[in-house]
């Protein structure tokens, strides 16, 4: 194991909980008028992410995006600007949560459309290819997405052409309220399924952030290499409601018991384990540094001003 890259993994890791935490703390204030949807719990996928590619690779996400969007660099007084509505946000306050874009560190955007997001990532990596670079398009998607006809579309259509594309699948098992018994049937591995139609796939504990790395790096190497689209399956829970700051294991779609084994092997806690004994003294200045840079943010955010009324109609588009 690299201890530089565990400590970078753990911060990673930390500031999207950090950011997370503050959103959800806040929420009940009324001044995030859009919905939220959280990624607390999931968050060693997207800083295993953030340790593999570069500013020059594409990236596209869901709904489920702040945790994709800091990982690839996308600015946080950005993000939590267009939380609030405000004029600095991201997409200029008009977008909210599930519509964050960063061009700068060609994060090309969120949707809050299921699926919708996985031929624009596609599209993206037609476009490295006609152009001769060597980016790669990398497609964040849930579960839930695999049930979309564009998700089979897209995959057939990259393994065709032999894309640069990496799928990212982060399974939490549940859409929404409803769990993959109903919607899938027994037995059936979703990257397994993805192999069958052409694509080379692997599967990992989205909760270990040290072998989801590996799981990554190896599979962007691939892929920029010329090896054509990759899927990557990895397994994780959120935390909190499906949209919205809260916890809702008292609705019945789900058992405390099932969280609380979960919530025992999630991957900060995990990751914490395992520099203890070497680096305890750096993660508590790492601690200290991301608490102080996500107060500050959230206080910008409060402080800054809302789009002014006769600029409602620009950048908007139908």
């Amino acid at each position: 194991m690299s201890t530089n890259l565990a400590l970078k993994l753990f911060r990673n890791m930390y500031r999207i909980r950090a950011v997370e935490e503050e959103i959800a703390r806040r929420y009940s204030e009324g001044k995030m008028r859009c919905p939220v949807h959280l990624s607390i719990g999931q968050e060693a996928v997207p800083a295993a992410f953030a340790e593999s590619v570069r500013v020059t690779d594409f990236a596209v996400s869901t709904h489920r995006g702040h945790a994709h969007y800091l990982a690839k660099g996308g600015d946080l007084k950005s993000l939590i600007a267009e939380i609030y509505g405000k004029a600095a946000g991201c997409a200029k306050g008009k977008g909210g949560s599930m519509h964050l874009i960063d061009l700068g560190v060609n994060f090309m955007g969120t949707s809050a459309i299921v699926g919708n997001s996985i031929p624009i990532g596609v599209g993206l990596a037609l476009s490295a290819q006609l152009k001769g670079t060597d980016q790669i398009s990398c497609i964040f998607l849930g579960d839930g997405a695999i049930e979309e006809g564009v998700f089979y579309e897209s995959v057939n259509f990259a393994a065709v052409r032999k894309l640069p594309a990496l799928f990212i699948c982060e399974n939490n098992l549940y859409s929404v309220y409803s769990p993959l018994s109903v919607r899938h049937p027994e037995g059936r591995s979703i990257a397994k399924m993805v192999e069958a139609m052409g694509v080379q796939t692997a599967e990992g504990d989205g909760n270990d952030a040290l072998a989801t790395h590996q799981i990554m790096q190896n599979a962007v190497d691939k892929v920029r290499a010329g090896g054509g689209p990759h899927f990557l399956e990895f397994f994780t829970y959120r935390w909190r409601e499906h949209c919205g700051p809260n916890f809702d294991n008292d609705i019945g779609y789900r058992t405390q018991e099932e969280f609380q084994d979960w919530q025992s092997r999630e991957p900060i806690r995990r990751m914490e384990r395992t520099l203890h004994q070497t680096d305890p003294a750096v993660m508590d200045e790492m601690r200290v540094e991301v608490n102080a840079e996500v107060q500050a943010v959230f206080e910008y955010a409060e402080a800054t001003q809302f789009p002014a009324q006769s600029e409602a109609y620009q950048g908007v588009y139908a």
